[in-house]
């Protein structure tokens, strides 16, 4: 049986491209460019919390850093350096080996190096923490959004929702679009050149990892405003077209998670440069709202009603 410093050196020591002492020591070394700042989160993924036990290992390995990479995007940084703590039930060295593949093609992505880490025996736990950079007094918070700005959201929000009902309830999808909810669920694609883009345009963001009203949310209360959703602008239509139930379209939307799309807020004359950025990117970006002056969150139906929404979105710890 491998030691655990043996597995290390197996698949987790790669060479590294921007750093000044990577795996082996008791600690690594990193130099941030001239005038930037470091932007750092850390994300945990538990089994049976984030995964099934039995979730494919690759595809894991791509999740357990995605996530946090979009963290990052979610600032406007860029990632470039990750550590990883794990706990394993046991050192299985074909499982270790595609978690490895995984983990490592999106450091390949995204040009991340990985830089140290720690691993025990114990119920699989997998916690990356990333660490990037952004120019000085860039970084893209969530807290200076201003009455009057649009909201947009780019891709499609709701899709890993409909593959996780799939997985867990058996909901049938339409064949034409099971696969790429499969994929949102499996293999999120963080938004890493939207979130560099975005700098100087934006003027709050976050990634919906929790549901979009939700994360919303918490926009809302860091810049002490409210917002309208126009109903007639979410981009239902292709969620209807996969799970053929229109409520159920609204709820993967509004209230799934794990799609790690950013949401943002921008001033309206934005439009035109998003527009154009959308196009050079080839990534959809809807502009399904504004924000407000009045609070809290309220819904425009398309014949003009308004009708207050929650913004509740998942809760680790929630009832």
């Amino acid at each position: 049986m491998a030691s655990e410093f043996a597995l290390i050196r197996r698949h987790f020591t790669r060479p590294a491209r921007h750093t000044d002492l990577a795996v082996g020591d008791d600690a690594a070394l990193i130099r941030p460019g001239p005038g930037m700042q470091l932007a750092i989160s850390t994300d945990m993924l538990v089994s049976g919390t984030h995964f099934v036990p039995e979730a494919d290992p690759e595809a894991l390995g791509w999740k357990t850093l995605a996530v946090n990479v979009s963290d990052l995007a979610a600032m406007g940084a860029a990632p470039r350096w990750v550590v990883l703590a794990a706990s394993l039930p046991a050192p299985d060295e074909a499982w270790i080996a595609a978690f490895a593949r995984g983990f490592f093609a999106c450091c390949e992505a995204f040009g991340i190096d990985a830089i140290g880490g720690d691993t025990t025996r114990g119920p699989l736990n997998l916690c990356p923490t990333i660490f990037g950079e952004v120019p000085t007094g860039q970084a893209i918070t969530r807290s200076a959004g201003k009455a009057g700005d649009d909201l947009w959201v780019s891709g499609q929000p709701g899709r890993a929702a409909l593959g996780l009902a799939q997985l867990l309830e058996g909901l049938p999808l339409h064949p034409d679009y099971a696969a790429a909810c499969l994929d949102a669920l499996h293999r999120p694609q963080p938004r890493v050149a939207l979130g560099l883009a975005l700098r100087g345009i934006a003027s709050a963001m976050l990634d919906v990892s929790d549901g979009l009203f939700g994360d919303l949310g918490h926009i809302l209360e860091a810049s002490g405003v409210g917002a309208e959703i126009e109903l007639a602008a979410l981009p239902l239509t292709p969620l209807m077209a996969a799970c053929g139930d229109a409520d159920r379209a609204f709820r993967a939307c509004t209230r799934g998670g794990d799609d790690y799309e950013l949401l943002f807020s921008a001033p309206p004359g934005q439009r035109a440069p998003l527009a154009a950025l959308a196009r050079q990117l080839d990534l959809p970006l809807h502009r399904i709202g504004q924000l407000s002056a009045a609070p809290g969150l309220h819904l425009r139906a398309p014949d003009g009603t308004l009708r207050p929404a929650e913004t509740r979105g998942y809760d680790h710890f929630g009832t």
